[in-house]
């Protein structure tokens, strides 16, 4: 791993050009480079005339690289003056000072041997302008269509990396988010045959290229908020017991260290990508976006992820952590069931022992959630006081770390709690916004205009959000539970009716009555039936950024209809407050594209729903 050249983006080179329009095409996909291969035993050479057609087909700014092995001077002198190359790039036995005679950039290409020093390469080509390492196969130089083993590559190399060998759109995603490299050079993995390029399989390279690069800042991108303290502007912040201080501060050193670690950050992705099965989609509802008769609406598929829901995201980042800080136990709180899961999930995936806290009023409504996580191997525990929901679930959970802090870690389900919880859930879940971000431009070309999520503690909706804070031109609405309707008071809307007090352990806006004490909430969907947020969004409504709303019970529930019969998708309860109030602002807004946070799917809640319109099962 590279960890001394940690780069805002991994370019792409694409080698072995022997036609025009690949190379066209290849630029058109965001190809940074591409290879021109000058060595008449390749079968991807080219002649004169070959990278003269080439060279002129290309647009500006886009790098050529000329290949050579073991090559007379005179010859590299000669292609020189006849095609405009930009950088050389050497794949024998050429010495430095053979490198540096034609006044050109070049990159030193190291075939990884057994045994072989790369600290000792790199240093003795100390003007290469980047080290790139390939596969070894004897006879053959370059072009493999080997994998090397990249654990050979050194933490500190001192000189940018370009990854070669045995690259295709199944592998370049691991490649980036394990080795972190300045560049990639993929040549045959994007073939039909040698030297004829697949639209298809470029198409398929640059699209992982670029969720890589989503992926592998989720955590290493940071916020100017919160500060030092955990503040944003006057909420989050520490309210905890005396207890419960040391292991904070524990868990905010560990995650300020792990955070920008090489091999947690590798661990951590490529879980995403091969247990959670990241990517998930951008979905383009066509049919539902005709029928409401104005703005294009996409969704972001986080029911696809396992377990069917966005909290695995967060519970497989801080499974990791757990492990590196040496618990072997781990506790959750969960209301609509999806984080208990997730959490029993990651649970059995490390082998830790699991208890997980629901109200029991959740666990009646979601009792196919509790079944799985029994299944899963997680302890279940009833919690009978108060609302016996989300917010009493969380209380518990908070008295059972006080009292096992040594061998447990608390799984916190959302951006709320203490600090380090809402920054460290909220890096976690960033990895949803990163994603759209590039998937949309793929898509349409451009950034969305609107952004919807539901809210409830608030981490899908922040995990989209984040990433697109600083882009002033797209609006935010994070839909909250109205449940009844607001004027009633049976609802979950904090940041709509609520004022700011001390709850779970940080200072947010919360349901309250006029002494201070905390009101039951209503919601048909149980993730959003909590009566405080997150404060990050305690702080983003009032500086103005996002504009949180609210949808009922009933609005909830025909966009839950909607959405499964016109597009074959059933949203999550918490979903469909989204859905439902993107019913309400797309009508008319025929030139804008909306993106909604599709935060987990409806199975869940099927028999809710069912029980709500009298359905027997």
């Amino acid at each position: 791993m590279n960890k001394n050249q940690r780069v805002s983006r991994t370019r792409v080179k694409i080698c072995g050009m022997t036609r025009p329009q690949d190379a066209v095409l290849a630029a058109k996909l965001g190809a940074d480079a591409i290879g021109l291969v000058f060595y008449e035993k390749s079968p991807r050479a080219v002649t004169v005339e070959q990278a003269q057609a080439i060279t002129q087909a290309l647009p500006a700014f886009v790098t050529v690289v000329g290949l050579f092995v073991n090559a007379e001077p005179t010859l590299v002198h000669n292609i020189l003056a006849q095609v405009p190359l930009d950088m050389l790039q050497f794949h024998g036995e050429e010495p430095p000072d053979y490198c540096l005679c034609f006044d050109k950039p070049y990159i030193k290409a190291l075939r990884m041997r057994p045994n072989v020093d790369v600290q000792a390469f790199a240093k003795h080509y100390e003007h290469a302008k980047a080290l790139l390492l390939d596969s070894y196969v004897k006879g053959i130089k370059g072009g493999t269509g080997v994998v090397f083993n990249w654990q050979k590559i050194p933490s500190h190399l001192g000189k940018s990396l370009i990854v070669a060998g045995g690259l295709t759109p199944d592998n370049v995603n691991q490649a980036i988010t394990t080795l972190h490299p300045y560049a990639v050079d993929v040549s045959g993995g994007v073939e039909s045959a040698k030297g004829i390029k697949n639209a298809d399989k470029m198409t398929a390279f640059m699209r992982e290229v670029s969720m890589s690069i989503a992926q592998l800042f989720t955590i290493t991108d940071s916020h100017n908020l919160p500060d030092e303290n955990g503040h944003f502007g006057p909420y989050g912040g520490i309210f905890v017991p005396e207890t419960l201080m040391q292991p904070l501060e524990e868990l905010r050193q560990a995650y300020e260290h792990y955070r920008n670690d090489s091999a947690f950050l590798a661990e951590f992705h490529d879980d995403l990508h091969h247990f959670v099965g990241r990517p998930s989609p951008l979905y383009h509802a066509a049919r539902w976006s005709q029928q409401l008769g104005g703005a294009q609406i996409y969704l972001k598929r986080e029911d696809l992820n396992h377990t069917g829901a966005h909290k695995i995201n967060n519970t497989v980042g801080q499974a990791l952590l757990a492990k590196r800080m040496g618990k072997t136990r781990v506790i959750a709180e969960t209301g609509a069931g999806q984080h208990g899961v997730a959490t029993a999930t990651v649970a059995a995936r490390f082998g830790m022992e699991c208890v997980v806290y629901m109200g029991a009023k959740d666990i009646k409504r979601q009792a196919i959630n509790v079944y799985r996580m029994r299944l899963l191997g997680a302890e279940v525990r009833a919690v009978n006081s108060g609302s016996k929901t989300l917010k009493d679930a969380l209380n518990e959970a908070m008295r059972d770390w006080v009292t096992h802090v040594d061998n447990t870690f608390y799984i916190i389900g959302t951006v709320a709690g203490p600090h380090p919880y809402p920054a460290m859930v909220r890096d976690f879940q960033a990895v949803i916004g990163r994603e759209t971000r590039q998937q949309i431009k793929t898509q349409t070309g451009r950034s969305p205009d609107i952004l919807i999520a539901c809210v409830g503690g608030g981490s899908n909706a922040i995990g989209l959000f984040s990433p697109f804070l600083d882009d002033k031109n797209v609006a935010m609405y994070g839909v909250e539970a109205a449940g009844e309707g607001l004027e009633t008071g049976r609802h979950a809307a904090p940041l709509n009716c609520g004022k700011p007090g001390v709850l779970h352990g940080n200072r947010t806006y919360l349901m309250t009555d006029e002494n201070g004490q905390i009101l039951e909430t209503h919601s048909i969907s149980a993730g959003l039936d909590y009566p405080g947020v997150g404060p990050e969004h305690a702080c983003l409504k009032d500086v103005g950024r996002v504009e949180y709303v609210a949808v009922t019970d009933s609005e909830a529930l025909d966009a839950f209809h909607d959405l499964t019969r016109i597009e074959g998708i059933i949203p999550a309860l918490e979903s469909s407050h989204a859905v439902a109030y993107c019913k309400k602002i797309a009508e008319g807004r025929k030139d804008k594209i909306i993106v909604i946070n599709l935060s987990g799917r409806g199975d869940k809640d099927i028999h809710t729903v069912a029980t709500h319109e009298g359905i027997s099962i």
